[in-house]
C-alpha cells in the first residue's frame, strides 16, 4: 500500500477550524497526522505546523481568490498522485451509494454486502469523520467536511485506511482498532481473513455477528480490500453530489454514483420516531398547536430537502464527470420491485447480479414483523413503502409539502390535499416515472 498525502485536509481542515473555532485546533491538528502501516515505506512530507507557519497570507488573500498555500498544497497532492498512477485494474467497479438517514439507504446497501465473495463493503465510514468536524454549537463544519470528505472516501476506495485513521477515536494502536463505527454492518470487516483473535478485556462497540473477533487490524482490512474485484461505499453524510467530483476525476477508479432518494414525508415521519430526542419538536408540533414556518428545524429540512433536489438534478443532467456514472433511484421503487431495481443497479454498476444476492433479497423482502425493527435490514417491503402515512398527522405533512415542495415534484410523489386523502389506502402518492440516467 502507498502512502498517500493528507497535505490538502491539514491545511483546509486547521485553517477553517482556526477562524472558527481558535479553542479547538490543537485537537483537530493533533489528530489530522500522517500515520505510516507496516508495509509502506515513510515518504517525506510537510507537517501540519510547517503549513501553519507558510500560512502568513491566509487572512489577506483576496476574495475568490485561492489562497497561495492551499494551491502549493493542491499542487503537492496531485503531483504525488502522478507519480503513483499503477496500471488500472480491468473491470474492478467503484460504487458510492449516497441517501439520507432514514431513506432505506442500510436496507439498499445490503445489496452489496451480500455480494461479499467479491465485493469488499463499507457502512459509514465517514461517521468518524463528522465526529471530528462537530463544532462545539453541534453543527458540522460543512466547508471543511465537503474538503476532507471526498478525500477520505477516494483513498478508501484505493484500500488505503490510513487517512481515516486519523478521525478514529480513541485513535488506533499499531492500526488496530475497538472502535470502527459499524463494523458489524460489513461482511468484508468480518471475513475470516480480516478476524484477528479475540483479546480479553477488549470490548467493540460493533463486534460481528457471524464469528468472534478481536478489534479491528485495518492492516488486513486494506489486504483483504485489495483482493476484492470490486469495492463500494455507503453513505449519508455528503450534503452535495457535486463535492464528490473527485472521485469521477481519479485515474484509478472507475466510481459509479448511485443517489437513493425518499419520499421527504417519509422521511421526517421515521426520524421523527428513530430520532426522538433531536426530532422533539416535529413531536412537539404533531400533538398541539402550529408549526412555526420560519422555525430554525423547518429551515434545516427545506435545506436537506434543497441538498438532496439540487444533487439530483445535476445528476440528471449529466455533465462529463458524470456521463453514464450516476443513477436516481426511489426508494419506495425498490420496495415495491425489489429484485427488478436491484438488477438494474448491478447492470448500471457493470456487475454481475447473483443468485447469492437475489436469494437474500428474497428472504429479506418478506420478513416477518418480529424482525423488521426500526434499524433492521429485513423488511416486508412492500407493506413499508407508505406505511408513514398512518403515523404523522396532516398539519406535518402540510408543512413538508410547503417547503419540499419541488422536491416532491421533481421525485414524482403526489401531494396531499386533506386528512381523508393522506389515510385512503386507495390513494398511492408515488407516480411512476423514470429517470433517464445512462
Amino acid at each position: 500500500m502507498r502512502i498517500k498525502y493528507t497535505l490538502s485536509i491539514v491545511f483546509f481542515v486547521a485553517l477553517v477550524i482556526i477562524e472558527k473555532e481558535n479553542n479547538i485546533i490543537s485537537r483537530v491538528s493533533d489528530k489530522l497526522t500522517l500515520r505510516q502501516t507496516p508495509r509502506t515505506p515513510l515518504e517525506p512530507m510537510v507537517s501540519s505546523r510547517d503549513l501553519l507557519k507558510h500560512n502568513g497570507s491566509y487572512a489577506a488573500a483576496a476574495p475568490g481568490e485561492l489562497d497561495p498555500s492551499i494551491t502549493l498544497v493542491k499542487q503537492h497532492s496531485e503531483n504525488h498522485t502522478q507519480q503513483h498512477q499503477p496500471a488500472g485494474s480491468h473491470g474492478r467497479k467503484h460504487i458510492l451509494l449516497l441517501s439520507t438517514t432514514r431513506s432505506g439507504s442500510s436496507f439498499i446497501g445490503e445489496f452489496f454486502n451480500q455480494q461479499s465473495d467479491d465485493m469488499f463493503y463499507l457502512y459509514e465510514p465517514l461517521w468518524h469523520v463528522e465526529k471530528m468536524l462537530t463544532l462545539d454549537t453541534g453543527g458540522v463544519n460543512s466547508t471543511a467536511a465537503n474538503w476532507v470528505y471526498p478525500e477520505v472516501v477516494r483513498q478508501l476506495f484505493l484500500c488505503d485506511f490510513s487517512l481515516l485513521e486519523n478521525f478514529i477515536q480513541p485513535a488506533p494502536v499499531a492500526h488496530v482498532t475497538a472502535d470502527l463505527f459499524r463494523r458489524s454492518s460489513s461482511s468484508s470487516l468480518c471475513e475470516k481473513s480480516v478476524c484477528s483473535p479475540s483479546v480479553k478485556g477488549i470490548f467493540e462497540h460493533h463486534s460481528c455477528k457471524n464469528r468472534r473477533c478481536g478489534p479491528l487490524n485495518l492492516t488486513l482490512a486494506s489486504e483483504s480490500c485489495l483482493q476484492k474485484e470490486h469495492r463500494a461505499i455507503k453513505l449519508v453524510r455528503v450534503r452535495q453530489l457535486q463535492t464528490m467530483r473527485l472521485l469521477a476525476e481519479e485515474p484509478r477508479l472507475d466510481i459509479r454514483f448511485i443517489q437513493l432518494v425518499r419520499d421527504p414525508r417519509a422521511v421526517l415521519a421515521s426520524r421523527m420516531v428513530a430520532f426522538a430526542a433531536k426530532y422533539k419538536n416535529w413531536k412537539e408540533w404533531a400533538t398541539g398547536g402550529d408549526v412555526p414556518i420560519d422555525d430554525i428545524e423547518v429551515s434545516k429540512l427545506k435545506g436537506n430537502c434543497k441538498n438532496i433536489m439540487m444533487s439530483a438534478e445535476l445528476g440528471l443532467k449529466q455533465p462529463t464527470w458524470l456521463r453514464r456514472r450516476y443513477m436516481l433511484v426511489r426508494y419506495e421503487d425498490i420496495a415495491r420491485f425489489p429484485l427488478q431495481k436491484a438488477a438494474e443497479m448491478y447492470s448500471f454498476a457493470g456487475i454481475p447480479f447473483t443468485p447469492q444476492v437475489k436469494a437474500w433479497i428474497l428472504s429479506n423482502t418478506q420478513a416477518s414483523k418480529e424482525t423488521s425493527g426500526i434499524y433492521s435490514t429485513q423488511k416486508k417491503s412492500s407493506e413499508q413503502v407508505e406505511k408513514w402515512r398512518f403515523n404523522i398527522p396532516f398539519k406535518i405533512v402540510q408543512v413538508v409539502q410547503k417547503v419540499c415542495g419541488s422536491t416532491l415534484k421533481l421525485f414524482g410523489y403526489k401531494f396531499v390535499s386533506s386528512e381523508e386523502m393522506l389515510t385512503d389506502k386507495s390513494i398511492s402518492l408515488i407516480k411512476d416515472k423514470v429517470f433517464n440516467f445512462m
